[in-house]
C-alpha cells in the first residue's frame, strides 16, 4: 500500500533486525509508512532505524516469552498500526525426538501463538478503521513435509491456514483489510546461517534475495493476494505438491532426504 493520502501510517515488522523483515522495513519505509521495529536484539533495529529515514520506534522484545509479547500486544492497542508484518521466526535441524524440546516449544510459541495473539490485537483496530491489513510470513514449508523439519512445516501450515480463516472472516464480514500469507522458499538471509545449513545443498537457482520475496509481498498485498509465492520455480512446486498423491508427496521428500543426509 503506497501512502497517497498525504499521511504516514504506521507499519510495525516483527522479526526486524535482519533479513526479510529488515527489508520489509527498507521497503515500506520506502512508501512512506512510519515504523514500529520489533526484534530481540534491540541494537540492530537501533541501526536500522537510523539508516531508513522515516521516523521509527524500536521495541526489545523476545516473542517466545509472556513478556516480550504482551509489550508488543499492549503497543498495538494504541490503534494507530495499519499494517502488522508478522515476520519473527527461525528454523531448527534434527528429528523431532531428538531436538532440544527447548527450541521446539520456542517455535510454536512464536509461529503460531504469538501470531495468533498479535493478530488478535491488531485487528480490532483495523477492522474498526476499515483499512490496512496484516502479513503473515509462512514458507513454502507450509505446503509440504521434510524429515528433519516437522515442527517447522507444521507450524507454517497452521499459518496458512489461520491466516486464510481470517482471510474468509473478513469477507464474509465486507471489512476491506487485507491479510497475506507471504510463503518464500530458500533466500539469502541470516536464516540458513543460524541453522548452519550448507547453501551448496540447494541449487543457485532455488535461492532467492530478500528484496525480491518483499517486493513480490507487497505488490501482492497491493492486490489483495491472499497466498504469494515468490519465485516461479516455487510457484510451480507448489502447485506440484497440490495435485500429485501424498503417498508420492511423503514417499519423495523421504527419497530425496535420505540422498542428502539431512536428518
Amino acid at each position: 500500500m503506497e501512502r497517497t493520502d498525504g499521511a504516514a501510517g504506521v507499519a510495525l515488522v516483527t522479526g526486524a533486525s535482519a533479513g526479510i523483515g529488515a527489508e520489509f522495513a527498507r521497503q515500506l519505509a520506502g512508501r512512506g509508512w512510519r515504523l514500529v521495529l520489533v526484534a530481540r536484539r534491540r541494537a540492530r533495529l537501533e541501526e536500522l532505524a537510523s539508516a531508513v529515514g522515516v521516523p521509527c520506534e524500536c521495541i526489545g522484545a523476545d516473542l517466545a516469552t509472556e513478556d516480550g509479547l504482551r509489550l508488543v500486544e499492549q503497543r498495538l492497542s494504541a490503534g494507530d498500526v495499519e499494517l502488522l508484518v508478522n515476520n519473527a521466526g527461525f528454523g531448527t535441524r534434527g528429528v523431532f525426538w531428538e531436538a532440544d524440546l527447548e527450541g521446539q516449544e520456542r517455535m510454536h510459541r512464536l509461529h503460531v501463538m504469538a501470531a495468533m495473539r498479535l493478530c488478535r490485537a491488531a485487528l480490532p483496530h483495523l477492522v474498526r478503521n476499515g483499512k490496512g491489513g496484516i502479513i503473515n510470513v509462512s514458507s513454502v514449508a507450509a505446503f509440504g513435509r521434510t524429515p528433519g523439519n516437522a515442527s517447522y512445516c507444521a507450524t507454517k501450515a497452521w499459518m496458512n491456514a489461520f491466516t486464510e480463516g481470517l482471510y474468509m472472516e473478513l469477507k464474509v464480514k465486507g471489512v476491506p483489510v487485507r491479510v497475506q500469507a507471504l510463503c518464500p522458499g530458500f533466500t539469502y538471509t541470516e536464516f540458513h546461517d543460524a541453522l548452519g545449513m550448507d547453501r551448496s545443498l540447494a541449487p543457485g537457482a532455488w535461492w532467492l534475495t530478500a528484496e525480491q520475496v518483499v517486493s513480490e509481498s507487497l505488490k501482492g498485498f497491493d492486490e489483495g493476494k491472499l497466498i504469494v509465492i515468490p519465485g516461479a520455480r516455487y510457484r510451480l512446486l507448489v502447485w506440484v505438491l497440490k495435485h500429485i498423491p501424498d503417498s508420492w508427496r511423503v514417499w519423495t521428500s523421504i527419497r530425496h532426504s535420505k540422498r542428502m543426509k539431512r536428518v
